[in-house]
């Protein structure tokens, strides 16, 4: 995880365009910025960020799904459950499933797992875009790379 940059998702390790799901990994650094003021002494992941990297995988799965014409947004967070606390230099398991897609809108239920216990959960919705400008495409397509997306034509029908 790159905190400072906001690039929550280290790789991606399963990608099921069929059944429109992906996991991810995430290693929360040992140490951050973050940390100092979320609490001193008692350093947690804060949960915003838990569901931002939601987000992100569930943002990964759409760009996917959508062969990179579609730039996602997170619009909505529903549901959110924050389970237990996460903390520094564990490693997460991001999973995320499309349950609905239509009219420029996905809605994604996801779950993040530390060592197969169940951290946090939450369904979110998306709202996806034609990419702005072609730099940022480029951008995202450069770290879908980084990260391990693989670009794979999608069969249809």
């Amino acid at each position: 995880m790159n905190l400072e940059y906001f690039q929550l998702v280290d790789q991606i390790i399963a990608l099921n365009l069929e059944e429109r799901r992906i996991t991810v990994l995430a290693q929360i650094p040992q140490t951050s910025t973050i940390f100092q003021g979320h609490f001193p002494g008692y350093p947690l992941m804060p949960g915003v960020l838990l569901i931002e990297a939601m987000a992100q995988t569930s943002g990964w799965l759409l760009t996917a799904s959508q062969n990179f014409e579609r730039m996602p947004f997170l619009a909505a967070v529903r549901e959110a459950k924050m389970r237990t606390f996460v903390m520094p230099g564990e490693a997460l398991t991001i999973d995320a499933h499309i349950i609905h897609d239509g009219s420029g809108f996905a809605v994604t239920e996801a779950k993040v797992s530390v060592d197969g216990k169940l951290r946090c959960n939450a369904a979110l919705t998306l709202r996806h875009v034609p990419f702005p400008n072609p730099d940022l495409r480029q951008h995202m397509e450069a770290t879908a790379q980084r990260i391990g997306l693989q670009r794979e034509p999608i069969a249809h029908g």
